[in-house]
């Protein structure tokens, strides 16, 4: 069997430590077992990898996101790009294509795919494997997961099943309603119906087929191709809906969509990240990933976070009508997972003859390095402020180290590898600063 981890979501209801960059599944609030602080998507890749459940796991994301992915894995294998942003229909449409035409895997290869933001227990995972045992058994199509509703609520999907369900047994469907009005997410409710947990098992010779209603050729290139015209969906509205043949596994254990920071914070280990004081609150969180502290005095039910990209301050019942960021315009994320490290934005300015400048701190993980490249339209200006590495200008390999000033004029070939502990300052100056300026090539570094 094999895992699609959906990770595609810009999940920006988490702002402003999410972005465009860092989705909220890669942020490291979250306490694992060893006490350090764990992001969702290590949390279920940790969950995965001790279920005993045997599966190759497979990483659906985009573009933006994948240096986040290979930093939190610690490999660049089993990534599959999104080339744009749509909905699970077309990510699990093109993680199918993958398997079967890239990977061959059979036509009755299990395929699992599983939303990488849920907050569960190992029961799930022992539920999955009865999904598993279901589809490969051919009772359904499709099988789904559903979970008892807390409620009626038009944020989540339904399922309800022919005859009441026990955990971990497979039941035949009657109806599949993704996200109804609160209406008749009520009757739903009263009938008995399960909030739909939207992880789907399946073979990978089903979906072969419907891929095939969408695009003359079910393969990888042909689905990725035409990914922009895929119906922009859930698969539940794509398929599931649709399909006459879907079996549901009740599953009654915990399970939470840690989607807002209300949701999020009850799961918080402590109060305060970072540079924070509370004194005199109550029920109230501070998440700092400034320089500078944040201080509340004598205030209650509120969630404070301060990121490089803003500032938040609401009232913990409030926080789940963020939708997204505030509406400033295109703005530039300040901070960015990498998968060589990371860095922050410190400061940006324009200045006369149309030069504008950009000042970042970039700080490696040992033995990481960016990629051999070139600018066409900036220059760059390296301060080494701490630790050692190697740099390569032009085909020319040099050892620096703190105090080191290297200037990079545009169009010429640099990159530079954390030997210990490296940091640096990158001022960049130019007409036009943008990320699309580069050009990489192909370097092998001296072992």
């Amino acid at each position: 069997m094999s895992i699609a981890l959906l990770s595609g979501g810009s999940g920006m209801r988490l702002w402003p430590l999410s972005n465009g960059a860092r989705s909220k599944q890669f942020l490291r609030l979250l306490s694992s077992p060893d006490g350090k602080l764990e992001s969702m998507f290590q949390r279920i890749v940790r969950q995965i990898g001790r279920s005993g459940l045997g599966a190759e796991t497979y990483v659906v994301t985009g573009y933006q996101q994948r240096d986040s992915v290979i930093s939190q894995t610690g490999s660049d294998k089993n990534i599959i790009i999104e080339p744009c942003q749509r909905d699970t229909f077309p990510a699990i449409a093109l993680a199918s294509a993958y398997l079967s035409d890239q990977m061959k895997r059979p036509a009755d290869e299990i395929v699992v795919a599983m939303p990488v933001d849920t907050y569960t227990d190992a029961g799930y995972f022992e539920a999955v494997s009865k999904m598993v045992e279901a589809a490969a058994a051919g009772e359904a199509n499709i099988v789904l997961m559903g979970v008892p509703p807390r409620g009626a609520s038009a944020d989540y999907g339904y399922v309800l099943a022919e005859s009441g369900g026990e955990s971990g047994i497979a039941k035949r469907v009657a109806l599949v309603e993704e996200k109804p009005p609160v209406g008749r997410a009520r009757e739903l409710v009263e009938a008995g119906a399960f909030w739909n947990a939207g992880i789907f098992a399946f073979k990978l010779g089903y979906m072969r087929k419907v891929i095939g209603e969408f695009v003359s050729d079910a393969s990888f290139e042909a689905v990725r191709a035409a990914y922009s015209e895929l119906p922009k969906t859930s698969f539940d509205r794509a398929v599931a809906e649709k399909e006459k043949s879907v079996a549901v596994v009740p599953f009654f254990g915990e399970w939470k969509d840690l989607g807002t920071w209300d949701a999020l914070s009850r799961e918080f280990s402590g109060d305060t990240f970072g540079k924070a004081v509370l004194e005199n609150s109550e029920n109230t969180c501070i998440v700092n990933e400034l320089d500078i502290p944040v201080v509340c005095a004598g205030i209650r039910n509120a969630i404070v976070a301060a990121s490089p990209d803003g500032i938040l301050l609401c009232e913990k019942g409030a926080s789940g009508n963020l939708t997204g960021s505030p509406n400033f315009g295109k703005v530039r994320p300040m901070y960015e997972e990498r998968r060589w490290g990371e860095y922050r934005v410190m400061g940006a300015g324009s200045h006369g003859n149309g030069v504008n400048s950009l000042t970042k701190i970039l700080r490696f993980n040992d033995g990481c390095c960016i990629s051999y490249q070139r600018h066409k339209l900036r220059d760059e200006i390296w301060t080494v402020v701490d630790g050692t590495g190697l740099l390569v200008l032009d085909g020319e390999l040099s050892e620096v180290k703190q105090g080191d000033v290297i200037a990079i004029k545009a169009g010429r070939k640099h990159a530079i590898k954390s030997v210990s502990g490296l940091q640096i300052i990158e001022v960049q100056l130019g007409s036009d600063l943008v990320e699309e300026d580069i050009e990489r090539f192909d370097y092998d570094w001296p072992r």
